[in-house]
């Protein structure tokens, strides 16, 4: 029994310790306006953080309130750096976050169980309704990847688009 209430307590503990610090830490990111530096840019299996001066064009992505996309797919070449202008057309919070079909899905769980975890991290752009936000990203390689909105119950409802990088 005491065993019992001891994992209790120790679980709950650590849920909100963990809680805490991925609402800190989205806290802190959202307070700042980011700087692109060279120097912190990390390579992924879908590309990597964008040079804002490297843009080569601009794409415009408008999300709804009916768990879309628009467009629900975009082309883009190997290589190229775009920047992703993300429109809220919507009247609750959206998100579009780049990754591979994989990782979005381990993603959109954690958020099932930690649904007040805020983040930022450049291959995403949270946005609240009637604003803007965006992402500049440069796709080194080819394939097929995704785009989705994390909010809970937003990627499970179909709001998931693609990226073809030829």
């Amino acid at each position: 029994m005491k065993t019992n209430i001891i994992r209790s307590v120790l679980s709950a503990t650590a849920l909100g310790v963990l809680s805490a610090s991925a609402m800190a830490h989205g806290d802190e990111e959202h307070a700042k306006a980011h700087v692109f530096d060279p120097s912190k840019v990390e390579a992924t299996a879908f590309g990597q953080e964008g040079n804002p001066k490297k843009v080569s064009r601009i794409i415009h992505v408008g999300m709804s309130d009916n768990m879309r996309f628009s467009p629900a797919s975009i082309s883009v070449k190997r290589g190229e750096t775009v920047k992703l202008l993300v429109r809220n057309d919507g009247r609750i919070l959206h998100e579009m976050v780049l990754g591979t079909k994989e990782a979005l899905r381990e993603h959109a769980e954690l958020m099932k169980k930690f649904p007040e975890m805020e983040h930022a991290d450049p291959n995403m752009a949270h946005v609240k309704p009637g604003k803007s936000g965006e992402i500049v990203w440069q796709f080194t390689k080819a394939g097929e990847f995704e785009f989705a909105c994390l909010q809970p119950g937003h990627f499970e409802a179909g709001m998931v688009g693609k990226v073809e990088v030829k």
